[in-house]
């Protein structure tokens, strides 16, 4: 099980020859919560902002992030036309509300399976000093999908 925050920025490399490809920026995830794909800054003009697709990734090492073949990767544009998707970006800091609208907290980071891409809990904060004080939460997922709004984020609890 891995983090978002520990996979942003890390490099990656094209398996066959290990040329550097780009780095993680962000992260695509479906409406039924399962990370789908991985947002990369890409290395030149025309390449820029591709996604590597989670059944694409040949591992997910602790100093980069190894990829199979480079023609797999997607353009935004092509991402999506396939897929309907949310990233990490745009979810980072919402409100996450249970089905019977308890506030759990606000969203900080997501854990998720690096050979399914299933999102398995997710790290909530109520704010810098109740993060001192008591802790961050980690909710687990429960597998159903989620709600997401401009607002809010609704899941399963």
């Amino acid at each position: 099980m891995r983090t978002f925050s520990k996979l942003k920025g890390l490099p990656v490399y094209n398996n066959s020859n290990a040329d550097l490809l780009g780095h993680i920026c962000d992260l695509c995830i479906s409406p039924q919560g399962f990370v789908i794909g991985l947002m990369m800054d890409s290395k030149g003009l025309f390449h820029r902002d591709r996604i590597v697709p989670i059944e694409s990734i040949h591992a997910l090492g602790e100093n980069g992030v190894m990829v199979d073949d480079r023609d797999k990767l997607l353009s935004r544009q092509d991402m999506k036309a396939k897929f309907t998707y949310s990233t990490y970006d745009d979810i980072r800091f919402k409100s996450v509300l249970t089905k019977e609208g308890e506030k759990l907290g606000l969203l900080e980071d997501v854990y998720f399976s690096e050979q399914l891409g299933i999102i398995e809990a997710y790290e909530l904060t109520d704010g810098f000093f109740a993060d001192i004080a008591e802790g961050k939460k980690v909710v687990k997922a429960s597998g159903e999908p989620l709600t997401i709004s401009k607002d809010a984020i609704v899941i399963d609890f």
